[in-house]
Formats: structure tokens, sequence, C-alpha cells
């Protein structure tokens, strides 16, 4: 099997892996806790809540009235999709962290694209507070995306430039 082909499969799995997880989570929250209703996992920073997001990441556009938010978001997502699934694929010759955070946002996305299609809303519910302080609550697959665009922004930081490789080379 060629290098190029186990890379791809890797990232698959990679993508694959985010995905599951983010479902399974999702779908034992559901099953589990009444909508609004939360366990107190360690009593006064982090709670599992079962809430639902009918906006983007965090709850930005939550409270839009719109009937043209769930279009757009369901468009703006199927788009980065799109582009993510072309920089992992031309990106997924060797094992590096911009493929692997791709990999990431590529499982993520998909995961939070799939609620908001079936359910026109998404399902969060890691809630991290201290006292009046609340993180907004979110889920896996917003995870995975944030770790996999940290991954991006971490390798475009300190990664060498061509020509620092030539000049040191």
């Amino acid at each position: 099997m060629s290098r190029l082909r186990v890379g791809r499969i890797f990232y698959l799995l990679v993508s694959v892996a985010a995905l599951v997880l983010d479902r399974l989570t999702k779908w034992q929250v559901q099953r589990r806790i009444e909508l609004h209703d939360s366990i107190s996992v360690i009593p006064g920073f982090f709670r599992i809540a079962h809430l639902e997001n009918p906006g983007a990441a965090f709850g930005i556009f939550s409270d839009t009235p719109t009937p043209l938010k769930l279009g757009l978001l369901i468009g703006l997502s199927a788009v980065a999709l799109v582009v993510v699934t072309i920089l992992l694929w031309k990106s997924s010759t060797s094992l590096s962290s911009t493929s692997i955070g791709l990999a990431l946002i590529l499982g993520g996305a998909i995961g939070n694209l799939w609620d908001r299609v079936l359910h026109r809303r998404v399902t969060d519910f890691l809630l991290f507070y201290y006292h009046q302080y609340e993180w907004p609550a979110f889920n896996l697959a917003d995870s995975a995306i944030v770790v996999g665009a940290a991954l991006l922004v971490l390798d475009l930081l300190f990664s060498k430039a061509p020509q620092e490789e030539l000049a040191q080379g």
C-alpha cells in the first residue's frame, strides 16, 4: 500500500473517530438527561448539561429570528467541509499536525452539520463555569474543531518556511 494511501486512511480514521465520539456522546446526553437539566461533575466548575443551540458556535446567532439562518449555517458548513476535504486530500502525503488538524476539523464539522440538518439545532453538553461566569456550552464536535484549528495555528507559527530550510540546509 502506498504511503499516500496509508496517510489518507489514517486521516479518514481520525475524522471518523471524532464524528463517532461526537454522535455517541450527544446520543447519551439526549437519552439520559432531560433538556435543560444537568449533572454536576465537579461542583462549582463543570456540569454535563443537555442544551440545544439553534445558532452557530458558542450560541452566536441563536437569538436571530430570521428563517434564513438555518440555511446559511448549513450552507457555510457545507462549503467549509468541501474546502477542508480538499486541503486534507492534498496534504495527506505524510504525518503532520496540519493534516491531523484538518481531519479533526472535518470530523467535528460533520458532527455539527449532522445535527443541524436532522434537528435544526446542535446538542451541547459540556458546561464549564465559576460562580456567575460561564463558558458557553459546547460538545465534542466543537472540541475537535477547536483542537484542529489550534494545530493549524501552531503549525503556521512554528513551522519553518521553505526559504529557511534552504538557508539552513
